[in-house]
């Protein structure tokens, strides 16, 4: 199982250094972390919802919320860079953008997780 959460988390941590070098930042704000935290909770939410109405976890359910779940999700998130995304901004003066920016972040994921929940609820 550790195997399967390590693969699915280098995966995960792959596909957000693509979309990092491929979306630059606008007027400073890192739009690609914001698009991979609230895209990540959506994907999160359908998969586990969907998941936890299909039966129990196990066999492959398990795997799959272990690697795609655990492992690419966490690996794909990243928390901790809106938080030094917003430091930054903060740091630079733009106050009110690192509030909009890390607020809205917040809002946004929790919003698109509760999306997903819905989605895959209806799987």
């Amino acid at each position: 199982m550790l195997a399967v959460v390590a693969v699915g988390g280098a995966l995960g941590t792959a596909a957000r250094e693509a979309l990092s070098l491929a979306i630059h930042p606008v007027d400073g704000v890192p739009v690609a972390i914001l698009v991979i935290n609230v895209g990540g909770a959506f994907v999160l939410g359908v998969l586990l919802e969907a998941l936890a109405r299909s039966g129990s976890d196990s066999g492959r359910r398990r795997l799959l919320r272990l690697g795609a779940g655990t492992g690419f999700c966490g690996g794909f998130t990243t928390y901790s860079t809106l938080a030094t995304g917003a430091a930054a901004l903060l740091g630079s003066g733009a106050t009110g953008l690192a509030l909009g920016y890390a607020v809205g972040s917040v809002l946004l994921g929790t919003a698109a997780a509760w999306a997903g929940v819905a989605v895959g609820a209806r799987r």
